[in-house]
């Protein structure tokens, strides 16, 4: 017996879950089950309204067997999904819950195998291109991308010289060890390259695989629209990894920061999170994809890898954030993993949520795309573009005087000592109310601090992190342009 779907009710509408208040558009109905066939299952529930009020439906008996000859009829191959009634007080709704399929690609009958195929993109139906449809055909049947040979290609397409020289005494690349990494395969009693072995160290990779390259862009704001800088990286895959940093960081900035016991120079990025989710964007991109290349765009407040390749069926992203992990490309993953730069299969994404929660960072945000998956990293606080002079208008961190003097002079200009603590504490790191009590040696969030908080905004010296949802519980502050530049203007004022 299915469970009572009350809490459904309440969930909105996502990858696994969607509403209906009847059959009366039974096209987008059949579309919606054939995503979950191919995605990673879901449930349709029929009987509730636009505003989430259990209408029910008008002839429960009827409509079951209205929908289960509208699966048999509209759906190949066949797809056997749970159908149930379940009664919510005086109404019925109907329930059909589909599961993730091993006949994939289903696809609309009407609409044939070449255009009737749909996956599930957040919220929303998608139709299925050449490519995805064979993706989802062989997920079916547990054929792996980057496993498959070229069998027009030889050993002397790869890189092996510059292959050796990353794995220097970590092991010789003989032809058995070529074989046992699968980046070679043997076919027709030769030697070739597989897919996986020409992404890493194929000497004319984008010849087969044109986007298999990264884009990088500095924009200025939080949006795509003012480019300041751009870079593309055509490396082999493993030295992606230092060229994607060593852009990141040209573009970053250092600052002191001061411990119980020393001092010690900090990057404004969170490198480790950054590089452990560049790695998890070259292993997983779905490579057999046309159109787009791995992009990583820096922002002011975030920065957004763009991978692409939808989740592999049966994933969502709430799976991802859990931990589950399924390695789309094995012989990509192996040989990242031998060169240490994966310590643990399947643990990448776990560890970027667990390192940001341990850093004081806002939690990332994983979004389906489409073109493919986005991981954004969020900056402990805004890091803005000079858009005059290029440089970094950022936050700073004064030593001890500097930092007695700065509050000081905040304190003459605001009127204010608790605002000028503000201020400084923010110049640190961003904080939400309860951090910041807790800076000040306070047990509570007062009214004053509520006070100062928001007289601050309206000076434009601080904002809040979230601003569509000022009530979230993960609310943060931070230094506006103008605070930065406030404090700035204010250290490099003489002493009095």
């Amino acid at each position: 017996m299915m469970a009572s779907p009350d809490p459904l009710l309440q969930q909105p509408e996502s990858k696994t879950l969607e509403f209906k208040r009847d059959l009366s558009s039974p096209r987008h109905v059949v579309k919606t089950l054939v995503a979950f066939a191919n995605s990673a299952g879901g449930r349709l529930i029929l009987g509730v309204s636009d505003d989430r009020q259990v209408i029910g439906v008008a002839d429960p008996l009827d409509e079951e067997e209205r929908i289960c000859n509208l699966i048999a009829d509209s759906i190949t191959p066949r797809l056997v999904p749970n159908v149930e009634l379940v009664s919510q007080g005086e109404r019925t709704i109907l329930v059909v819950e589909v599961f993730p399929s091993n006949s994939r690609p289903h696809y609309v009958k009407h609409q044939g195998p070449d255009e009737g195929v749909y996956v599930r993109l957040g919220s929303s139906n998608r139709q299925a291109g050449p490519d995805l449809i064979a993706e989802l055909r062989r997920s079916a049947q547990g054929v792996v991308f980057d496993e498959q040979p070229m069998p027009e290609l030889s050993v002397d397409d790869l890189d092996l010289e510059a292959a050796q020289a990353l794995f220097g005494d970590r092991r010789q690349l003989d032809g058995k060890a070529l074989t046992t990494l699968k980046l070679v395969r043997r076919e027709q009693n030769r030697l070739v390259p597989t897919h996986g072995g020409v992404l890493l160290f194929g000497k004319d990779r984008e010849q087969y695989f044109p986007d298999a390259w990264v884009q990088c862009g500095r924009f200025q704001g939080i949006d795509k629209v003012h480019i300041f800088d751009q870079v593309e990286i055509h490396d082999h895959l493993p030295q992606m990894v230092d060229a994607i940093e060593f852009f990141l960081k040209k573009h970053a900035f250092k600052s002191a920061q001061f411990g119980a016991m020393r001092r010690e120079d900090v990057w404004s990025i969170p490198l480790t999170i950054l590089r452990e989710a560049i790695v998890n964007a070259l292993v997983h991109s779905d490579y057999s994809q046309r159109g787009t290349p791995i992009r990583i765009a820096f922002f002011d407040d975030r920065i957004d890898i763009e991978s692409p390749g939808l989740l592999l069926p049966g994933m969502t992203v709430e799976d991802m954030k859990s931990g589950v992990s399924r390695i789309r490309n094995p012989v990509i993953a192996r040989v990242f993993r031998e060169l240490g730069m994966i310590e643990q299969w399947g643990s990448g994404i776990r560890r970027i949520f667990d390192q940001a929660a341990t850093q004081g960072l806002p939690e990332p945000i994983i979004t389906e795309i489409a073109t493919g998956v986005r991981l954004s990293i969020f900056l402990s606080l805004t890091q803005s573009l000079d858009a005059t002079k290029g440089t970094h208008v950022s936050e700073v961190s004064p030593d001890n005087d500097d930092h007695l003097r700065l509050e000081s002079r905040l304190e003459s200009r605001l009127e204010s000592k608790l605002a000028a603590r503000v201020v400084t504490l923010l110049a640190e790191h961003e904080s939400g109310k309860a951090g910041l009590a807790r800076s000040l040696g306070h047990r509570t969030v007062s009214g004053e601090l509520h006070k100062q908080i928001r007289r601050l905004m309206e000076l434009g010296m601080i904002e809040m992190t979230l601003p569509d949802t000022p009530t979230s519980r993960m609310q943060r502050y931070r230094l506006t342009d103008r605070g930065q530049s406030t404090i700035v203007a204010l250290l490099k004022k003489p002493q009095d």
